[in-house]
């Protein structure tokens, strides 16, 4: 059972900076897809940044510039820049065993495998 923990969440201004970490496993991270979604209540879940086991990421429109993804040892993250209000969310890391098919964000991380129990992250204006 593959088990994620999530940290690094808090209240930060629009405009600053905040790192999410989460704890897998050595197995996890390097032999599967990895990503970061977020959901606010009341709307569907948004998938933010997808990592891929060959190394190509994949972001949303909105995140694009500001958000980076990335993987060490037993652990992934979510650098996030230039925060704005709208990325208020709670944020999951996931897991999902490798996709194949188009190489979209939707395609490569669909979110049909292993969640962690999310952090939440306040962007105050």
């Amino acid at each position: 059972e593959v088990q994620l923990t999530e940290s690094g969440g808090g209240l930060v201004q629009a405009g600053g900076s905040l790192r999410l970490s989460c704890a897998a496993s050595i197995f996890d991270v390097n032999n599967n897809h990895i990503s970061w979604f977020r959901q606010v209540p009341g709307k569907e879940r948004e998938r933010v940044a997808c990592l891929t086991i060959d190394g190509t990421e994949y972001y949303v429109d909105s995140v694009k510039g500001r958000f980076a993804i990335s993987k060490d040892n037993a652990a992934m993250y979510l650098q996030m820049n230039s925060l704005k209000p709208e990325d208020t969310a709670v944020y999951y890391c996931v897991v999902d065993m490798p996709q194949f098919g188009n190489r979209d964000i939707a395609t490569m991380c669909p979110g049909f495998g292993s969640w962690g129990q999310g952090t939440q992250v306040t962007v105050s204006s």
